[in-house]
C-alpha cells in the first residue's frame, strides 16, 4: 500500500517523544488513499491490453491497521474489442477493466512478511464467450506473496477460466497459475530499480503459456507524485504463423519495449 509522506511521519515521531507539545486534535494518517495516472503502454504480465497504446488508470485502496485492505483498480483497455476484430465475432467494446481485490498482510519475522488475498477482474459488457471455444472475460484469482527484505515471490492461481481462455467446448483453463518474482532495490534520492521475472502457465493451453521480463526505474518526487520507465517483454510463442497474443493488424503485443508512466497518490 501506499507510505506516509516523510513529513507526516517526522511531525508524529515528534508529537509521541513530546508529549505536552502534542495536540489532541492533530489526525493520524488515513488508510484511505485514492490514485490516478497514464502509461504510455499498459502491460499487464508482459502482454499488452491497449494495443501497444497509452492507457489512464486509477484507483482507491483502503488499508486497516490490523492488516487487512480493500481496493479497486480501473485502467482503459482495447484487447477484447480487438479479440472481436480478429475473429469477426461480437464481443462488445468492453473498454475498461476493473479490478476488485482484498487480503490481509502480516509479517512473519522482522523483513519478513507475507500478503494473501483474492483478486476480480471485471470486463463489463465483454462478450469474449462469442468466439468459439472460450468464455467470458471476467476472471478471479487467489493469490500469496511472501517478501524478505527487498525481495518478493507471489504466485497468482485462477479459479475460473483465465480471461476467457478455454470453455464453450474447449478444455478450461481453470487452475492457471502466475509466478511473479522481484526485488525493490533502493538507489537512493527517491529511486528504486525493480527487475522483475514471471512466468504464466495457462492450464491445458502451453502455447498461450510465456515467460515475461522487466527492469524498471521508479522516482518518487514527493507529495504523492513518481514517474517510471520499464523495459520489458514477454516471449510470446506463434502459432500457424502468427503471434498467439497479437494486435488485430499482426503485432506481438508482447514485444521488447520502453513504458513509461506517471503516477499521483491522495
Amino acid at each position: 500500500m501506499k507510505k506516509p509522506r516523510f513529513t507526516l511521519t517526522a511531525a508524529l515521531a515528534i508529537a509521541a517523544m513530546l508529549p505536552g507539545l502534542a495536540r489532541a486534535e492533530d489526525p493520524p494518517a488515513s488508510p484511505l488513499s485514492f490514485n490516478a495516472g497514464v502509461v504510455t503502454d499498459y502491460r499487464y504480465r508482459g502482454i499488452s491490453q491497449t494495443r501497444l497504446k497509452p492507457a489512464l488508470q486509477g484507483g482507491a485502496d483502503y488499508a486497516a491497521a490490523n492488516g487487512l485492505y480493500v481496493g479497486l483498480w480501473a485502467s482503459t483497455i482495447k484487447w477484447i474489442e480487438d479479440a472481436g476484430k480478429i475473429s469477426g465475432a461480437k464481443t462488445g467494446t468492453a473498454s475498461s477493466e476493473i479490478d476488485l481485490y482484498g487480503g490481509y498482510k502480516g509479517e512473519i519475522a522482522k523483513d519478513f512478511s507475507y500478503d494473501v488475498g483474492g483478486l476480480y477482474y471485471l470486463y463489463a459488457g465483454n462478450h469474449y464467450d462469442k468466439i468459439g471455444g472460450t468464455s467470458k472475460a471476467d476472471t478471479f484469482e487467489v493469490y500469496g506473496a511472501l517478501t524478505f527484505g527487498i525481495y518478493t515471490a507471489k504466485y497468482s492461481h485462477s479459479l475460473t477460466n483465465l480471461f476467457g481462455t478455454g470453455g464453450g467446448g474447449a478444455p478450461n483453463s481453470k487452475g492457471s497459475g502466475y509466478l511473479d518474482l522481484s526485488a525493490a532495490i533502493d538507489l537512493g534520492s527517491g529511486f528504486t530499480l525493480t527487475p522483475h521475472f514471471g512466468r504464466q502457465q495457462v492450464r491445458h493451453y502451453n502455447i498461450a503459456s510465456y515467460n515475461d521480463y522487466a527492469l524498471t526505474l521508479g522516482k518518487d518526487f514527493g507529495g504523492g507524485f513518481s514517474v517510471s520507465a520499464a523495459v520489458l517483454q514477454a516471449d510470446v510463442k506463434k502459432f500457424g504463423g502468427a503471434y498467439v497474443y497479437a494486435s488485430p493488424t499482426g503485432k506481438n503485443l508482447g514485444k521488447g519495449a520502453v513504458v513509461l508512466g506517471a503516477k499521483y497518490t491522495f
